[in-house]
This record gives structure tokens, C-alpha cells and sequence, in this order.
């Protein structure tokens, strides 16, 4: 009888041959030059904005030390009789920041719904870069045509404001829009037609993200919309609109930073006035910006201490409304709220 010859002993698996092993990425020169130099000027902004943010900040300590939280809340600017304060500087800002984005908001939004959705290929392209165009356009440029083409003409429009709407707040005027010869002086170098100009601005950028993210719809949904019977505008409202949700929020609120933070056009356009008032057809209103620009110049130690601090509460308001906007762009991702 034989034996069956005995299996070979099956040799002992080390532990670390089970291991995964580190792949590495195998970046090319051009790839880590590109990296680090990409990563470079990223710190770099970030340092440049930081120092911008606590130089404004060192240097309005001597103010809130003087005047405290009445800076906040004093509406009078008068160095000669050491009262100053910024109340009616920021209600003046906020007025025409949001008038130009009442206005801007729904000519941005069709005006990207039309290049997006609607324009013919071959114009497609060059209404593109006329959006992009009105973006470069200098503000001086947008002022000086908002003084001598559009103010001239927006009086009439607040005259008939104020005769249909005046029993609102915000739409009336000290002055009878029924006369014969009614007063032009009283609707002129107001919020209103400040933020009319404004508007002119903020439209091209926020189309411009509004168009790019329509253009980010996906392309399956759309298909998907057409074919359970879908007009175009049924596909645009239960598609594009609910995917691009983010986009549209945040493109308006950079728009309202770009409005808030407006200088040359605002301040050829209005008359200063210290004033805490909502009546924005009104002649007379001061921003943030305008009265930095008007007073610099002249300004002694102790005034220039108060608008850097003006500065400042600029520019924390400007950071909040646009880190606010970044992240709702953010977080507009594919398929979000979309529904068929």
C-alpha cells in the first residue's frame, strides 16, 4: 500500500505584503512649478487683503477711543464742534446699494436667462463679451453719463413717484408734484438716481455669474424635460432656475458688494447731506465712499483717523455680504432642487 506523497507546505504570508503601497502622483515640473506658484499668489491675496483689514483696524482705534459707540450713532459731521458720527453715512450707503440691486436684479437675471437660453448661437458669443465689456467700463465713465443724460430724465420718473406712491415713506417728497411749475431742484442728486447709476454696474456682474451657472445645468435633465412635454420655459422654471438657485443668490450679493463700495459715480451724482432720512427721491444723501473721496483731501489728523474708521465699517460690511455670496455659490452644485 502506498502512501499519497504529503502536500508542500504552504509558505507563511508576511503581514506587510497585504499592505497598500503609496502611488505616487507623479507631478511633472511644470505641474509643481504651477502648484506652488498657484498656491504662492493665493497667500499672497490673503496677505494683502489681511494687512488692508488691520491697518483700517489700528488705525480707527483713536477714534473709537475718542468718541466711542456714538461714532455709530451721531448722524452730524462737524470737526469744527468735535461731533462726528457715520449713522446717516451708512442708511445712505445701504439706501442706494439696494436701489441698484432692486433695479439690476431682474434686468441681470433675464439678461442671462436670454444669453443663456434663448440667443441665437452665432450672437451668443458676442453678447458674452459685451457683458463682459460693460464690466471694464471705468465708474467715472458710468457718472459723468448718469449727470448728464440720465438725471436730466430720472426727475420725471420720481415727479410720477411721488405723485402715485408719495403716501409711502420712501417715496415722498417735501414738494407739490401737482404744480404748474413744479420744483426739478427737489428730485435732483437724489439716492434714487445715485442708485439708477449704480445699477449700471452691478447688471454685467452679476449676469455674468448668472450665465455661467445656467450654462452648468445638466444637460440630462434638460433632455429629460423636453421629453415628458416640456416647453422651453417649463424646462428653464423646473430646471435651470431650481438647479442655479445658489448662483442667482450669489451673484446679487456680490453685485451688492460691488454696489455698496461705488464712489466716483455716486459722488458726482449726489448732494451731500447728513441727514437720516428714507425718502429716496429726495435731493440729498451721503455714502461710505462718497464722503471718504469728498473730505480726504482736507482732512486733519484727528478727521483722517475718522474716515479710515468709516473705512473700516465699509469694509467689514463689504467682506460679510460677499464671504455670504461665496459660499452660496459654493454650494450651487448639479441636480440641486431640480424638479421634472
Amino acid at each position: 500500500m502506498t502512501l499519497a506523497p504529503a502536500l508542500a507546505p504552504t509558505p507563511a504570508v508576511e503581514p506587510d505584503d497585504d499592505q497598500p503601497r503609496d502611488i505616487d502622483p507623479g507631478l511633472s515640473p511644470a505641474d509643481r512649478l504651477f502648484q506652488h506658484s498657484a498656491r504662492a499668489i493665493g497667500l499672497t491675496v490673503l496677505a494683502i487683503f489681511g494687512s488692508i483689514g488691520i491697518f483700517l483696524g489700528y488705525q480707527a482705534i483713536p477714534t473709537f477711543r475718542h468718541y466711542g459707540w456714538s461714532f455709530f450713532t451721531e448722524n452730524e459731521w462737524q470737526p469744527q464742534l468735535d461731533k462726528l458720527g457715520i449713522s446717516a453715512v451708512i442708511l445712505g450707503t445701504v439706501e442706494v446699494a439696494l436701489i441698484a440691486i432692486v433695479v439690476s436684479f431682474p434686468l441681470a437675471l433675464l439678461t442671462a436667462l436670454f444669453i443663456s437660453e434663448y440667443s441665437p448661437a452665432r450672437l451668443k458669443s458676442g453678447l458674452v463679451s459685451l457683458v463682459d465689456l460693460m464690466a471694464a467700463v471705468p465708474s467715472i465713465v458710468y457718472g459723468l453719463w448718469a449727470f448728464f443724460l440720465l438725471q436730466p430724465r430720472a426727475i420725471y420718473v420720481s415727479r410720477w413717484l411721488n405723485q402715485h406712491l408719495g403716501f409711502l415713506p420712501i417715496f415722498k417728497v417735501d414738494a407739490d408734484p401737482n404744480a404748474a411749475a413744479w420744483q426739478q431742484s427737489s428730485y435732483t442728486s437724489s439716492a434714487f438716481i445715485a442708485g439708477l447709476a449704480v445699477s449700471m454696474m452691478t447688471i454685467p456682474l452679476a449676469a455674468a455669474v448668472m450665465r455661467s451657472v445656467f450654462a452648468q445645468a445638466p444637460l440630462g435633465e434638460r433632455e429629460a424635460a423636453f421629453a415628458l412635454g416640456a416647453t422651453r420655459w417649463g424646462m428653464i422654471r423646473s430646471v435651470v432656475i431650481p438647479f442655479s438657485q445658489g448662483g442667482i443668490i450669489g451673484g446679487s450679493m456680490l453685485a451688492l458688494g460691488r454696489a455698496l463700495g461705488e464712489t466716483i459715480a455716486v459722488l458726482l451724482i449726489i448732494s451731500p447731506a447728513f441727514d437720516l432720512k428714507i425718502r429716496m427721491l429726495e435731493v440729498g444723501t451721503i455714502t461710505t465712499s462718497s464722503l471718504i473721496a469728498g473730505l480726504f483731501g482736507d482732512a486733519t489728523s484727528a478727521q483722517l483717523s475718522a474716515l479710515l474708521t468709516a473705512g473700516f465699517v465699509l469694509f467689514c460690511m463689504t467682506l460679510a455680504v460677499n464671504t455670504f455670496a461665496a459660499v452660496f455659490v459654493n454650494r450651487s452644485r448639479s441636480g440641486t432642487a431640480t424638479e421634472i
